[in-house]
């Protein structure tokens, strides 16, 4: 995409800027003045000399980043900087995620960073936003990602769960450490067994129980006896697939949280017993769902199945195109190698 001498928010080499307001959103090199929209580790880097951020997200962007240079707002709240009127708001992604407001002369721009239209009791829903120009990510932007209802998929996990207790069988479910296995904490039966959670989860378990999330109980697998691991859901990240710490559980069942579960074969490809669809970004109507809520006659697209979604906007009669941007470079939110070709 050209970039106009009048647009709020440009591509650069450092990150995406905003030229009036001198700061950038989501930089992936250290600049100045950043504005984080969430704390995963391709939005939230350290280095910059200033950060603003979501105050519902303080907690676990420190958890992430240690001390840094903060400076929160609450969700709604604004601020102007060198003329430019900055506010955040709800995403729905994870527990501070959000998107941000930008008002200079009379335009508005909204720049999403991660999002979700669904439900999830691990934070504030994804609030729309009138604007004229939408930035918006494209993760799962392809008609086949069509998420199952939320419940029902906890419903699934549950009876698996449930399953393999009875067998005396641990179920290990593999989920990303930040967002997704809240989520699956969130939402769980706890009475089925005990929950032992990786050790690479505890910070951020933590960190929301600090911020207000109510979380069932987990321990450590050193603290878990062996009758109680036959019974227990063991909750890891997907890197520690085969490691040594998952061969401990002896003959087990294993699954993977992810919105990549609904592409065929996946689960196939990874060795899995189970694939859960379970994902913390919009699906393709979701997508559509929020663009047409800002009622914006301009979407910019940053990252993840980028052409299918500006070509359809295209041919829906919006001015739609493309930034270029270093976002989508984390954990399973990446899709899988044979699977990034529709």
């Amino acid at each position: 995409m050209t970039d106009s001498k009048n647009d709020l928010v440009v591509a650069r080499p450092l990150g995406l800027y905003c030229p009036p307001g001198d700061f950038y959103i989501d930089p992936w090199k250290p600049v100045s003045h950043a504005l984080i929209t969430h704390a995963h580790a391709d939005h939230a880097r350290v280095g910059h000399g200033h950060y603003l951020a979501p105050e519902e997200g303080r907690l676990v962007l420190q958890a992430r980043l240690g001390d840094i240079p903060l400076q929160t707002l609450p969700y709604g709240q604004a601020i102007t900087h060198r003329g430019v009127r900055v506010s955040f708001h709800p995403a729905g992604h994870v527990l501070g995620s959000a998107q941000v407001r930008l008002e200079h002369e009379g335009r508005v721009w909204v720049a999403s960073g991660d999002y979700k239209t669904g439900p999830d009791a691990t934070c504030a829903p994804f609030e729309p936003v009138r604007c004229d120009v939408f930035i918006t990510e494209s993760t799962f932007g392809l008609p086949v990602f069509r998420w199952q209802a939320q419940q029902d998929v906890f419903d699934d996990i549950n009876a698996w769960w449930r399953g393999n207790a009875q067998a005396g069988r641990p179920s290990v479910l593999y989920a990303y450490s930040f967002g997704k296995a809240q989520r699956v904490l969130a939402g769980i039966d706890p009475s089925i067994g005990p929950i032992v959670a990786h050790g690479a989860m505890t910070l951020m378990n933590d960190a929301y129980r600090a911020s207000g999330v109510p979380l069932p109980a987990t321990q450590s697998v050193l603290d878990t006896t062996p009758a109680d691991l036959k019974t227990s859901l063991v909750l890891a990240p997907p890197s520690a697939q085969g490691s040594g710490w998952t061969k401990r559980f002896g003959d087990h069942s294993d699954a993977f949280a992810s919105g990549w579960m609904q592409l065929r074969g996946t689960r196939r490809r990874r060795g899995l017993d189970r694939g859960f669809v379970l994902s913390d970004h919009a699906d393709w109507p979701g997508l559509l769902e929020a663009v047409s809520a800002t009622q914006a006659p301009r979407v910019i697209v940053t990252h993840g199945y980028v052409e299918p979604l500006v070509r359809y906007f295209g041919e829906k009669g919006l001015q739609a195109g493309a930034f270029k941007t270093e976002y989508g470079d984390e954990g399973e939110d990446v899709a899988p190698v044979a699977e990034t070709a529709p």
